[in-house]
């Protein structure tokens, strides 16, 4: 294993505690998403309101812009840690156990629940939820779609495609980091290192990310992003975020990569919007150099607001032993210990009790600003109840469910 002979990665710092902070509140923030698609005029969710909207649209795409390539940037520094510890090998049994066994638990039990809704919101069908899992769990093995592997006419993952790749490119970098050799794996850091050193240069590692976006594609049921985009991502996290010279370039460019990223999305939106109003276009795919050239700014804007949030978070901490000063203390470490251990429960929670939800809610032909309030707060208020509840509470659902044993080191 080369990364515990690497005295540069040796002197890393450790897992950051505002980046957990982060991932729950894009978690929570799913809730507020997948509960806007009820509303949203042109998205096609399991549950829809009568009565939609466009600004859906609009407020959606300022989000899912830096939200998930945030989590995959964030997952891959979680995977540097855990293979820093346990090598390659464990690293890959860590996270078929924590990734793999919570989605073939919850695609065996909830995952289907959101289909049946969506068939449920036809007057003329009657049919159990019983008596149409077996038709969800029609499937044939098809490789066309890699990592997505199973096909069937009502069979999907769901929100967990974000697990199904998260746990393919872990298991794609587990061989890599152990047959790569050092020293071509060190020149690669350097390299980057050597493009990030002058000023705004880290916003150029950027590219890669907008030439995935142009020429592969974007992919709307993956949150607006390419899934090779989001390997860019991962990798990027997984090779430098934790290197403290790329974490000064991050906090060092933070302000000139936010107004980039805005000014980015300024051009890009609208372009998206023109691309898509042409007859037959698809903004997403289509190879049409304005569908190219939207896509790229796309995929440079997510990468320059991924490092204005990062380099914005990222803080010099008091010294040990030192109190914070005023106004800076610290949020009490078992609040934030509780949600960093709900991550993943409440991720694969949400969406079917968000879609539970909004099927009895739109049944209420109420306004908008009333029932998008209710979802949300039910919504909410039932997925943490489940997890405290029904899943944190025992070793059993603790592991259904990927979760760490508390004494686990």
């Amino acid at each position: 294993m080369t990364m515990r002979d690497d005295p540069a990665i040796q002197a890393a710092p450790e897992r950051r505690s505002e980046l957990d902070a982060m991932r729950a509140l894009v978690v929570v923030g799913l809730v507020f998403f997948h509960a806007s698609l009820v509303f949203d005029s042109q998205d096609d969710f399991y549950v829809k309101n009568a009565e939609t909207t466009e600004i859906t649209f609009v407020i959606a795409a300022l989000c899912v812009i830096w939200a998930m390539p945030l989590l995959f940037l964030i997952a891959g520094l979680g995977a540097w840690h855990s293979m820093r510890r346990r090598g390659p090998g464990g690293f890959a049994v860590e996270r078929l156990l924590r990734l793999g066994v919570p989605l073939v638990f919850a695609t065996a039990t909830i995952i289907p629940v959101p289909q049946w809704l969506r068939l449920r919101a036809d007057p003329a069908y009657h049919e159990s939820y019983l008596a149409f899992l077996p038709k969800f769990y029609s499937v044939r093995l098809d490789l066309s779609d890699f990592p997505f592997i199973l096909r069937g006419p009502y069979f999907e993952t769901g929100h967990l495609w974000f697990v199904v790749l998260l746990l393919t490119f872990s298991l794609l970098l587990a061989p890599l980091a152990r047959y790569v050799p050092q020293g071509p794996a060190r020149r690669i850091r350097e390299r980057l290192a050597a493009v990030a050193r002058p000023r705004c240069g880290l916003l150029l590692l950027g590219v890669p990310v907008g030439v995935v976006c142009a020429l592969v594609g974007l992919e709307e049921a993956f949150g607006g992003w390419s899934r090779w985009a989001y390997l860019v991502f991962f990798l990027y996290g997984f090779l430098f975020v934790t290197d403290p010279a790329f974490r000064a370039a991050m906090r060092r460019d933070r302000v000139p990569a936010a107004v980039l990223g805005a000014a980015l999305m300024a051009v890009g939106v609208p372009g998206f919007m023109i691309a898509g109003d042409l007859p037959g276009a698809d903004p997403f795919t289509d190879p049409t150099p304005l569908a190219i050239g939207v896509r790229a700014l796309y995929g440079l804007a997510g990468w320059c607001w991924l490092v204005a949030i990062l380099g914005a978070l990222d803080r010099r901490r008091p010294e040990r032993g030192r109190p914070p000063g005023p106004g800076r203390e610290r949020p009490p470490r078992r609040v934030s210990a509780y949600l960093a251990a709900a991550v993943l429960p409440l991720y694969v929670l949400h969406q079917p009790i968000v879609v539970a939800v909004a099927y009895f809610v739109v049944g209420w032909q109420a306004p908008i600003l009333v029932e998008y309030p209710v979802i949300v707060a039910l919504s909410l208020v039932l997925t943490v109840a489940a997890y405290d509840v029904l899943v944190r509470r025992t070793r059993v659902t603790r592991f259904l469910f990927g979760m760490r044993e508390p004494t686990a080191r």
